[in-house]
């Protein structure tokens, strides 16, 4: 069942040189208990998406569009006895406004019908062919931002209803909702321990203050529920470590303090950045496994942020490949692995060390991330692509389903192999033609034994 959808997630900075698009138009989904992973080079967007959905961003940055929708249906329940003047219900909105005549004002100010319904459709459509098509309903409105500028949704709506459909709209949560989600239902594992954890408290007190601010124990409850999180990270002696403080852990146990932390209320939802970055390869090892047994034993779902793909293989069920802010490639981690279709990925791939690799020099992908305030058009990855047409300069490819050639939906086909390349849309002339290592470093599961696939 969909824990998160997450859908044209557009989030902004806005600098003295210009707009900075560090995440332009992310969809994804995650069901209950499923390990997503986010992985690509720095700057790519995935920090900024993961800090999107905790709305940590902070100035001069905002989330400038798209929906994040959470579905777990207590916490929605609860919210709407808490909140009940901060509901919405799309049925009732439907009743009392016409939508052809909502969409017709939106364009009548200058706002582009594909801005409205995710590139579904072309630039020059009407608001009657639009409608009247499906590709824009009361749902669109009222998941972006044009419910509100349109006087139909309330700025402070946070609970959803559309029928038998149920969610927190994130985007629009703040102030006490949003103190409700943070930590008890969606949690952070930062990637810099040092930093997250306050060096004037001891690492019991830290544990402690969010199980206070979300659980309702006594103070002997909480001390008690704070020492068995340091026992379950695998602090020894927790009882005494519980009065340490963090200059007094090594590297590795206080990335496991934050851990404790952020499993200290059992979060549905834990969003991982970088957890292992500072940390050496055996003490890395040993955090994965924790979250993995952690997560699997509690049935919280993780999405992990990383520019480390052997850390997706041995961890995640699903990958979201990022470049320039966009979602170049999404699928099973497996499938990801053994037969990648953007050449992104593939250069991703071919970057890393194997053991038996008789390589002299690793493959690299020429060039460096583009400027996010100037993104090339077309393609944004064209300028580095070993394959690029002319048609890549000009055109941007859609997440495409890789098998049929149909425009992919991340959130309703969440099992599909879907990539962002004119290759699978038909526009290029010569095609990919390139060849796809996989070894023992990479476990798969899939068998260990090196093969050799080419297209």
């Amino acid at each position: 069942m969909t824990l998160l959808e997450v859908e044209d997630l557009r989030t902004q900075f806005y600098t003295e040189d210009g707009v900075v698009r560090a995440v332009d138009g992310l969809s994804y989904s995650i069901d209950r208990g499923e390990k997503f992973g986010v992985v690509g080079e720095s700057g790519a967007g995935k920090s900024v998406a993961s800090l999107s959905l905790m709305r940590l961003i902070d100035d001069p940055g905002r989330v400038a569009g798209g929906s994040i929708r959470f579905y777990e249906e207590s916490t929605v329940e609860r919210f709407e006895q808490q909140f009940p003047k901060r509901v919405v219900d799309v049925a009732d909105l439907r009743a009392e406004h016409d939508v052809t005549e909502l969409v017709d004002r939106l364009l009548e100010e200058g706002v582009a019908p594909s801005s409205i319904a995710d590139d579904r459709v072309d630039a020059d459509a009407d608001a009657a062919t639009v409608v009247r098509d499906g590709d824009v309903g009361m749902r669109d409105l009222v998941d972006s931002r044009y419910g509100v500028d349109l006087g139909i949704v309330d700025e402070d709506a946070v609970v959803v209803h559309d029928g038998s459909e149920r969610y927190i709209e994130i985007t629009r949560a703040d102030g006490e909702p949003l103190r409700q989600l943070r930590g008890n239902h969606i949690a952070m594992i930062f990637q810099d321990p040092q930093t997250a954890l306050n060096p004037v408290y001891t690492i019991g007190e830290q544990i402690s203050e969010a199980i206070r601010t979300h659980m309702d124990l006594d103070s002997a409850a909480v001390k008690d529920r704070a020492i068995d999180m340091l026992d379950q990270v695998g602090i020894p002696d927790p009882e005494s470590r519980y009065d340490n403080y963090p200059h007094e852990f090594s590297g590795g146990m206080q990335q496991r303090a934050v851990i404790a932390v952020a499993l200290s209320c059992d979060p549905d939802l834990i969003i991982a950045d970088e957890p292992t970055t500072a940390l050496d390869v055996t003490i890395e090892a040993q955090i994965l496994e924790l979250l993995d047994d952690l997560t699997t034993e509690t049935g919280t779902a993780i999405q992990m942020i990383t520019h480390d793909l052997g850390v997706v293989a041995g961890v995640c069920d699903r990958v979201a490949v990022m470049y320039a802010g966009k979602p170049v490639e999404i699928a099973p981690v497996e499938e990801l692995y053994y037969d990648p279709k953007h050449p992104y990925t593939v250069g991703l791939m071919g970057s890393i060390p194997r053991i038996g690799d008789k390589r002299e020099r690793l493959d690299t992908i020429p060039g460096t991330m583009p400027d996010l305030v100037q993104v090339p058009p077309g393609c944004s990855f064209h300028p580095r692509c070993p394959y690029a047409e002319e048609a890549c300069t000009r055109k941007e490819p859609n997440l495409t389903d890789v098998d049929s050639g149909d425009r992919a939906d991340p959130i309703d086909d969440d099992d599909a192999h879907a990539a962002a390349c004119l290759e699978y849309t038909g526009d290029l002339q010569q095609g990919l033609d390139y060849e796809v290592h996989v070894g023992e470093g990479i476990e798969t599961g899939a068998g260990s034994e090196t093969t050799e696939e080419k297209r």
